[in-house]
């Protein structure tokens, strides 16, 4: 027999009852039963009950064990009576009667607990990761996550593309977050960079000829934490193809992205893949305030200006009198109750708002009800029902100004009343396309046109007439939408791609517009400038983020819970001790000197 276990704690069924086994794992809890010990012991692919007899040899070992011990034991397949089946365990049919027993690695007093999985602090659960991941609930998304990328591997492979490995020491770019630096042993003052994303390496390889290319590509930025973002590094489903357009892009990954959710989703619907709406982005923003617009939720934001401009609320009236201002209305069907426009009204005030507008209809009274209604009468108040498609018994609110400013705001608001009201069918997963971005946008702060994405984007706009535009003409310029999508599911962002400017006289003029000169963009991009002089194909791709993915399919609502080692919020591993000091030596050989800390 094997020395550590003959079958694992997962495999034992009814058909085995009788056979002597060997199993190896770890004390998961024990029940003391009248003198009988009944202790589940599990590993990675189960639990199995064991029961001790007080005469067994092995009963004075495991009354002084404590939980999470690493145990071998020896015992005989028994078949539990009727009554004390459990239906919750795949081994639930059956227990083993321990005859022997050795510890394999004893268990201190433990920091938290691994069964029943109560809430920690999450420093504590960082802190002791390897203990947090041997709990159910942790242990399956971690599994998942394999699962995931492995079926994502496939499904690109099925496809025809070729995985690569891009370098993981590479030269800093402005990519829009800020570089991890590494300094050179061997070039004094000078570093490395870790990638951000392979960007510029995937589109050397299509202009090297490789024509289909992916990896499941670990990219670094050192930016703040969030939800759905993991400070430090995190993996995508990097991909690029050549000779493609827009639309052939689309026809390569819906199909991959749709599969793995419907393989996972656990019986949630999934859009299908040719049925993936595309939504430009400007329309995105005005019809649900966000460019990751969650459609589960059924409602539309509206325009509903011109109810209000001239007179009656005297608020939204005069904000219209300035050119670009807007009312727009957030529907609230089955709202339509002063306690609820109430309840709406104080969560925009804790969101920093001065408060949220209102018209509710309710049986018996002309018009509408609330503050807003009695400013504008029945006859704008009813005006405004019939726009949105309301009844008696639905509600309105409304936010106003420039919807450059407000509209993130009134997304906020159109998700609020959803989930509140529970107006979102969340048995599903609800894909749509992002497209037309802006190319460019101003930058209030720089007083400048900067580049609204990706800079890589290739201009939907005349290729002769870009090359002539006047970098002042600002109207011009902030028309420019770019092949440029983002791929969204249920509200979250999972990738942004593009078509490239795989064209150095395009490159040069798109960075001379956002205020870079050639020599600038020779200095940071020169590589792979050089190149495209010497032959490149029109490609584009994207990079659907694994992590969110993995989040998405698991039903968390951190990223944390899908990573197996993540730091924690301030961009640490509580675990390691990570970042840490280096001893002089390291720094000297390096070429650094630490400045002093401030004195306070």
């Amino acid at each position: 027999m094997h020395a550590y276990r003959s079958h694992t704690c997962g495999a034992l069924r009814p058909a085995d009852a009788g056979k002597d086994v060997r199993l190896g794992g770890w004390v998961h809890r024990k029940r003391d039963l009248g003198g009988l010990l009944f202790v589940d012991l599990r590993d990675h692919y189960g639990i199995t009950q064991l029961v001790i007899n007080p005469g067994s040899a092995a009963f004075p070992l495991f009354e002084r064990l404590r939980a999470e011990t690493v145990v071998r034991i020896d015992g005989k397949v028994i078949e539990r009576a009727k009554d004390t089946v459990n239906p919750e365990l795949p081994t639930g049919e059956i227990e083993v009667r321990v005859e022997d027993a050795e510890v394999l690695g004893s268990a201190e007093e433990l920091p938290l607990p691994v069964f029943g999985a109560p809430d920690y602090p999450e420093e504590i659960r960082l802190k002791y990761r390897f203990l947090d991941l041997r709990r159910d609930k942790l242990h399956k998304s971690i599994l998942l996550r394999s699962q995931v990328i492995a079926s994502l591997r496939r499904r690109m492979i099925d496809q025809g593309f070729t995985e690569f490995q891009t370098p993981i020491l590479t030269a800093s770019s402005p990519e829009g977050a800020r570089d991890f630096l590494v300094p050179s042993r061997l070039h004094p003052g000078k570093f490395y960079a870790l990638p951000q994303a392979p960007q510029q390496f995937k589109q050397l390889l299509m202009v090297a000829g490789f024509d289909k290319y992916f990896q499941i590509a670990p990219c670094f930025r050192d930016e703040d934490a969030r939800a759905d973002r993991s400070p430090g590094e995190f993996y995508q489903l990097d991909f690029e193809m050549s000779f493609v357009t827009q639309e052939d892009v689309f026809n390569a990954i819906g199909p991959v992205l749709a599969g793995v959710f419907e393989e996972f989703g656990n019986g949630k619907r999934v859009t299908p893949a040719d049925e993936f709406p595309r939504i430009p982005y400007a329309e995105a923003i005005s019809k649900y305030g966000s460019d990751k617009p969650d459609l589960r939720n059924p409602l539309v934001l509206q325009d509903v200006s011109e109810h209000f401009r001239g007179g009656g609320f005297g608020l939204f009236a005069r904000l219209l009198e300035k050119a670009g201002n807007a009312v727009w209305a957030v529907p609230a069907p089955t709202g339509g109750s002063r306690a609820f426009c109430d309840k709406m009204n104080s969560w925009a005030q804790g969101e920093g708002q001065p408060g949220l507008g209102y018209i509710f209809w309710r049986e018996g009274e002309e018009g509408g009800a609330g503050p807003i209604a009695k400013n504008i009468g029945p006859e704008k108040a009813n005006a405004i029902r019939e726009q949105l498609g309301l009844k008696v018994g639905d509600a309105a609110f409304f936010v106003a100004g420039d919807p450059a400013v407000f509209y993130k705001f009134a997304g906020q608001a159109r998700n609020k009343v959803a989930d509140e009201l529970n107006l979102s069918d969340k048995d599903q997963f609800k894909f749509c396309w992002i497209v037309d971005f802006p190319m460019y946008e101003w930058s209030e702060e720089e007083k400048k046109i900067d580049f609204s994405h990706n800079p890589f984007s290739m201009p939907n706009f005349d290729h002769e007439a870009f090359l002539k535009l006047d970098v002042n003409d600002r109207a011009t310029i902030e028309k420019i939408t770019a092949f440029q999508y983002d791929i969204v599911c249920n509200g979250v962002e999972l990738s942004s791609g593009a078509i490239r400017n795989h064209k150095p006289e395009i490159m040069i003029k798109a960075f001379e517009i956002a205020g870079y000169g050639k020599e600038v963009v020779e200095e940071k991009f020169g590589g792979m400038l050089n190149a495209f002089r010497y032959g490149a194909p029109p490609h584009g791709g994207s990079a659907p983020g694994v992590d969110r993915i993995v989040m998405l399919l698991a039903g968390v609502d951190n990223i944390r819970e899908v990573i197996v080692f993540p730091f924690n919020q301030q961009a640490q591993d509580l675990m390691m001790n990570a970042p840490g000091e280096v001893t002089p030596k390291q720094l000297k050989e390096l070429h650094i000197r630490l400045a002093e800390a401030p004195k306070s």
